[in-house]
């Protein structure tokens, strides 16, 4: 078997907590504890858990976006450095792409679509004919490439997504990590574009991230599964079998939380 594209171990990351009192001693908290995780390229992976279970936490440190509190990230063999500069981890910000929960608040009101879109491809210094590269990405997300000159606040939610998703593969990464990226969606929507992630991930052979409290989405969606409580993985392991085998209470616990309609409802 191939060495995973990202590697973690004993990923942790505390944070300071406001002291008791003037003269007590520092008090901390931890929001990831002691994390493996090993992701291989090309495949899906989605990440369960509880609010405040530490799913962002450990996609964040995987990202460099964070800095661990002690353990180590590496990405195709390469160390993720903590604390590095951004110019630092430039050619990780190459490699992956981010699509965040609410599109309209990630996206800028201020700026066009073909400005938001091209955004990474400046930022990252990519060469080509970006102007080409904005339409023909809009197109493979279901845009019309006229749509350049619009703005964000002249298109609905789906859309919004679709410019997002657009914005997060212009530049080619290998990873795409979606953090609750279907959760602001109706249902109507949220299937489109679950659909489209699933036609994006084959054409453009992504590795995916995906956070999620949407099971249904990460069953559909997902190879692999991550859960998590309390700051540490409970359990993971090929979809099918941690979800409809369950080894731990906790996910067993989890999966009974999800709403069933009944025959006579």
């Amino acid at each position: 078997m191939s060495d995973p594209l990202i590697s973690a171990r004993g990923l942790t990351r505390r944070h300071r907590a406001p002291a008791a009192g003037l003269f007590q001693p520092k008090r901390y908290t931890t929001a990831l504890d002691d994390a493996d995780l090993d992701v291989r390229e090309g495949s899906a992976v989605g990440i369960i858990g509880e609010s405040g279970s530490g799913k962002s936490t450990l996609v964040r440190l995987l990202l460099g976006l964070d800095s661990p509190t002690a353990g180590s990230v590496s990405f195709d063999g390469r160390a993720v450095e903590a604390a590095a500069s951004a110019r630092s981890l430039h050619w990780l910000r190459r490699q992956t792409g981010v699509v965040f929960q609410d599109p309209y608040a990630s996206l800028d009101p201020r700026m066009s679509v073909g400005r938001i879109v091209a955004e990474p491809l400046w930022a990252l210094g990519v060469d080509g004919d970006r102007r080409a590269r904005v339409r023909e990405v809009l197109t493979q997300v279901g845009l019309e490439p006229e749509m350049t000159e619009r703005f964000p606040h002249e298109f609905s939610g789906g859309q919004r997504q679709r410019i997002a998703l657009a914005r997060a593969i212009v530049h080619r990464p290998r990873v795409l990590v979606g953090d609750e990226p279907l959760s602001a969606l109706d249902v109507t929507v949220r299937a489109q574009i679950l659909d489209l992630l699933r036609e994006l991930r084959r054409t453009e052979r992504l590795t995916l991230l995906l956070v999620s409290h949407d099971i249904g989405v990460v069953q559909n969606l997902c190879d692999e599964v991550v859960v998590m409580k309390d700051g540490r993985i409970v359990e993971e392991g090929p979809t099918e079998k941690v979800l409809l085998e369950p080894q731990v209470a906790y996910t067993r616990a989890l999966l009974a939380s999800i709403p069933v309609i009944g025959p006579g409802a």
